[in-house]
């Protein structure tokens, strides 16, 4: 059986960004915009078959939209496979000024949506062919309604290419110049491939001296990079502010989830911190560390008795195939053949962005995968994560685009529900004591990832941004912070920490996505009381999951968890019942921890 491991992208356009099909179909979606725009312009509310006017607009507005998705994606895809090379960037800069059009002429479809009045307005939301889009004209026009005038907001979006996306794109453009070299290697690495080394390498020794280089990269570039992540935020928070929000009610919005709920969240979260402390101190001392530094937290556990468990390609996509089947056979399936149509670029080389994602739906269906597979059981966690990414749009194929429009915080939910599935099956099939030691490790780096250094991003960035409302916050000022934010979040168990993990991370420095980290602690905790509460009947888990997961993009994160879970959000209650069975793993690490301590003393 073979899994290829590079992706295969001719059935999108054939000869890539620079091949006709590329190139015909950015054309042809040029101008079916330009007949669109006139469409939307022409457009008139009142009527008899407004319903019909208004519903068969809205079938244009999702046709481009899908077309310029699967444009812009393919365009980024060829940009982070070859970061060095300069015509996906030419192409992302092509689909890009179209991108900007097209949201104008969304703008103006919204507007359109303010001529009726309240009572006119739900009398059309109720006719049938309607009925599907309800949740999302609702949510335009309440946008809509809280927009400035349209010559303004148009004014915006046009300033947005050159101005927030161009200072993300400087930052993706400086990332790929720079070369990480350890001290007393003769190679260089990307940034990728250094972060894989840094965090993944089983000798401390090699650990801190790929943790010393990178630190000290990003250092030598902290002055630029502090006055690019202050510029974003500048130009993000002017805008904010002309639409009379705050900086964290446009990233609630856009997740579409109340304070409320994420501060339950968090307030279950910090509850937890005392527990994993004692996994952090275990791990300490299974690893015979003195210290226990920032790049030790997520270090394979190196025990003499059990080899650190390593994958081969084919190996790890059978993996989890097999154990996807354990729980769904549909799942299972999909991940196979996801596999071997080849959707996922795994490839270890040079050249290649860091980091790894799934793409949104393109045109043809499908999905696509990045990654850079190299072996170790995160790689295998990696490649579920993702697939369940790709899982959660494929069981929405059938539905509209705007139906397939979920939000970060759940898309983040059936990614970390796939990756839970392969730990738990890991765990269940381990033969020794030394080997469970080490998946309940490679198990809890994800927890700790979660409740702590998640947590860590998400308390720099609201200082941050709150520092940032009275000027601009210098570099030495951003590394104060940041170290700050670690401490609070580890509680203090680490002996040295990342002043300059704020440069490094990617998340702080995309343009569309604010506060690209607290969905990922309420996709864990939010997969967790899915899985507890779906498995209680096992025989049905795959269709009852379906039917929420297909549910994501048509209601608030507190109407979804309700209808499907019966419960209440906004209260703790929920989330500690998460964090509790995320601490049996850390009390089952511990005990087993100092056992196994005990018997090899």
């Amino acid at each position: 059986m073979t899994y290829p491991n590079t992706w295969q992208l001719d059935d999108l356009y054939p000869g890539g960004v620079e091949g006709s099909a590329f190139k015909e179909s950015l054309e042809a979606a040029k101008i079916e915009k330009e007949l669109l725009s006139k469409k939307v312009k022409a457009f008139e509310a009142k009527g008899e078959a407004a319903d019909q006017a208004l519903y068969q607009l809205i079938q244009d507005l999702e046709g481009l939209e899908e077309e310029l998705v699967t444009l812009d994606s393919f365009a980024q895809m060829a940009a982070d496979t070859d970061i060095q090379a300069e015509v996906p960037v030419l192409a992302l800069d092509r689909v890009g000024q179209l991108l900007e059009s097209f949201d104008g002429l969304a703008l103006n479809f919204d507007q359109k949506l303010l001529a009726w009045s309240e009572e006119e307005w739900q009398d059309l939301l109720a006719s049938p062919v309607l009925a599907p889009y309800r949740f999302h004209l609702e949510e335009r026009r309440r946008e809509a309604s809280q927009a400035l005038d349209p010559k303004t907001e148009r004014l915006l979006l046009a300033l947005d290419r050159d101005g927030i996306e161009a200072w993300s794109q400087t930052y993706d453009s400086l990332v790929a110049c720079l070369h990480i070299q350890p001290e007393g290697s003769k190679t260089t690495y990307s940034v990728g491939q250094a972060m894989n080394h840094m965090l993944d390498d089983p000798d401390p020794k090699k650990r801190a001296a790929f943790f010393k280089a990178w630190e000290a990269a990003f250092t030598e570039m902290g002055p630029v990079f502090a006055r690019i992540l202050n510029h974003l935020a500048g130009y993000r928070m002017t805008e904010q502010k002309a639409h009379g929000d705050d900086f964290l009610e446009e990233p609630l919005r856009q997740n579409r989830m109340t304070y409320h709920t994420l501060g339950a969240m968090w307030e279950a979260v910090d509850a937890a911190r005392p527990d994993l402390l004692q996994f952090l101190k275990t791990k300490q001392k299974l690893l015979q560390l003195d210290k226990l530094n920032w790049q030790d937290i997520a270090a394979p556990l190196t025990l003499s008795d059990s080899q650190v468990q390593r994958y081969t390609w084919e190996e790890a996509c059978q993996f989890v195939v097999d154990h996807f089947r354990k729980t769904s056979e549909e799942m299972a399936d999909f991940a196979d053949q996801a596999l071997k149509a080849g959707w996922v670029e795994a490839e270890d080389r040079p050249g290649k962005r860091p980091g790894g994602y799934c793409t949104e739906p393109l045109a043809n269906g499908e999905s696509r995968i990045f990654m850079t597979f190299t072996g170790s059981a995160q790689d295998v966690s990696t490649l579920a994560h993702e697939l369940g990414h790709a899982f959660h749009s494929y069981v929405m194929r059938d539905l509209s685009t705007w139906q397939q429009g979920y939000a970060m915080n759940v898309a983040e939910t059936a990614s970390t529900l796939a990756e839970n599935l392969i730990a738990s099956s890991q765990l269940a099939e381990a033969k020794d004591p030394g080997q469970r030691l080490q998946l309940l490790n490679a198990k809890l780096e994800n927890t700790t990832a979660m409740f702590m250094d998640i947590r860590a991003r998400y308390l720099f960035e609201k200082n941050f941004y709150s520092e940032r409302q009275a000027g601009y916050v210098g570099e030495e000022r951003l590394n104060q912070l940041m170290v700050s934010a670690q401490r609070e979040a580890f509680a203090g168990a680490l002996d040295s920490y990342h002043p300059h993990f704020w440069a490094s991370k990617l998340h702080f420095f995309i343009s569309d996505v604010p506060f690209y980290n607290f969905p990922y602690s309420f996709g864990y905790l939010f997969s967790q009381g899915i899985l507890a509460e779906l498995m209680k009947d096992p025989d049905h888990f795959t269709e009852r999951y379906v039917a929420l997961l297909r549910d994501t993009a048509v209601m608030t994160v507190e109407d979804l968890a309700a209808k499907h879970l019966g419960v209440d959000l906004t209260q703790i209650d929920f989330w500690q019942e998460g964090v509790a069975l995320a601490l049996q793993d850390v009390r089952a690490f511990v005990h087993e921890g100092q056992a196994y301590l005990e018997n090899n003393q």
